[in-house]
């Protein structure tokens, strides 16, 4: 059987609300490069007979499974249609290149297939070419993409012939001899622990977002324009900025680096809509997924290290009722504190229950008028997903940008997801074409947001 957290992402699934996950890497062309560079590179690819399992999986249910999602594992795979090279018309400026990427990321992947597509794009200006995947969240969540990403690249330029994510050779695990020193015993107790404790855990959470200001519960975020029903279009958005910059902001406010993503997010995201004369007077909020998996490493619950999901979630004030870019920050930093205090000494399966209670209204979205008629649980999903430190390479190609691209549903029509990469920050932002007008600005208004943090007035 497929775990619910993977098997939900194809519950939930519809033409309108497409649930995968996707990359957009931009690559400057090695030196010496000729014309049949790319075209070499893309028949190496359909050619592979190397396919990792995680990439031959299909989803299926019926009789055996009760109606059940799990996996079937496929013998053969047709990489030609997994895997596709594309020209971008002329000029080939980013422009033409975010256009493709928006009508590519709004389709969906054919669920009689491996859930996954790679598509190589060539005639990007400034001697570039593009990669772009996708990957559906029942296979692999935005970490787990990432690290593959990441393997399937090389920090030598003189590096060639490297494999595709899809081509990749397992991890190595820990050999069933450690697994077993730890004792199934301890942890079989742990998870009965665990699951007696998850009613008082979660009473206590409730009772604390209604008495702390700073806490904040589903529900009692302001309706937005980015809170309604939903089309299955794409746009979007990416640029980068020098983490130097970042690192100015922290010190200057002595935040971390997520207190200063957020509150970049909260300055972009008052600015939008006080132009679209629809800025709420209570403050946005935000959720803020947390990844599991470096606590679930600790307790010997690493079965899921090379794909599936392992996320949690907790609320954050964006404080975008606040003019005042110092008062802004410093309750993103409250409230920030105040959902780890939350989180704090919680197991992994703890911190999945109290997610539970942030993300479980979005099951509901489905029901006719439910997300016209209700207040959202919560306004926007912000993600910070560290990268790659040093620069890398594909084949000789230096990898000048990584901008991560996710999922948008009713009630919740943007995303921003953050990646690292090689001293820059590289922000990605998904939104729904219909219901969030002109989403480019929103890079304009994310400059503007720090700069006011990095000046002596903030």
């Amino acid at each position: 059987m497929m775990p619910v957290t993977d098997s939900m992402f194809l519950i939930v699934e519809t033409r309108e609300h497409p649930m995968h996950v996707g990359g957009l890497q931009l690559f400057e062309l090695p030196e010496g490069a000729g014309p049949d560079y790319l075209s070499g590179i893309y028949r190496r690819l359909v050619e592979s007979r190397d396919v990792h399992e995680v990439f031959l999986r299909t989803p299926q249910r019926g009789l055996t499974s009760l109606g059940q999602w799990s996996w079937r594992q496929e013998q053969e795979i047709d990489l030609e249609y997994h895997v596709r090279f594309s020209a971008l018309p002329r000029p080939g400026r980013v422009r033409e290149l975010l256009a493709l990427v928006s009508r590519l990321h709004g389709t969906l992947l054919d669920r009689h297939r491996p859930l996954w597509e790679l598509h190589l794009i060539e005639g990007l200006e400034g001697n570039r070419f593009a990669l772009y995947t996708k990957v559906h969240h029942a296979v692999l969540d935005g970490v787990s993409a990432l690290r593959w990403m990441q393997r399937a690249l090389s920090e030598d330029p003189a590096q060639t012939d490297m494999p595709a994510v899809f081509g990749l050779p397992a991890q190595p695990r820990r050999p069933a001899t450690d697994r077993a020193r730890r004792g199934v015993g301890p942890q079989a107790r742990q998870l009965i622990e665990d699951v007696a404790g998850l009613p008082a855990i979660l009473a206590d959470a409730v009772t604390k977002g209604l008495s702390d200001p700073e806490r904040k519960l589903p529900f009692q975020a302001p309706k937005t324009l980015l809170n309604g029903s939903i089309t299955g279009a794409r746009r979007f958005a990416a640029q980068d900025w020098p983490l130097s910059r970042i690192a100015e902001a922290r010190t200057r406010h002595g935040a971390t680096l997520n207190d200063v993503v957020l509150a970049m997010c909260s300055g972009a995201l008052r600015r939008y809509l006080v132009e679209l004369e629809a800025l709420p007077e209570q403050g946005l909020v935000a959720a803020v997924p947390v990844s599991l998996r470096s606590k679930q490493a600790a307790a010997g619950q690493s079965g899921q290290a090379e794909s599936g999901n392992s996320i949690g979630f907790s609320l954050c004030d964006l404080a975008t009722d606040e003019a005042d870019p110092i008062i802004r920050i410093k309750r993103i930093q409250e409230s920030m504190h105040a959902a780890k205090r939350g989180l704090a000494g919680r197991s992994p399966l703890q911190i999945l229950g109290l997610s539970a209670l942030t993300i479980a209204p979005l099951g509901l979205s489905p029901i006719p008028g439910f997300v016209d008629r209700t207040r959202p649980p919560f306004n926007v999903i912000i993600s910070n997903v560290p990268g790659p430190k040093q620069t890398l390479y594909w084949n000789g190609a230096r990898m000048q940008g990584v901008y991560p691209l996710s999922i948008v549903l009713d009630g919740q029509a943007l995303n921003i997801t953050v990646t690292t990469y090689a001293g820059r920050l590289h922000f990605g932002l998904t939104g729904c074409r219909r219901n969030v007008p002109h989403l480019q600005r929103l890079l304009t208004h994310l400059e503007s947001s720090l700069a006011e943090l990095e000046t002596d007035d903030a």
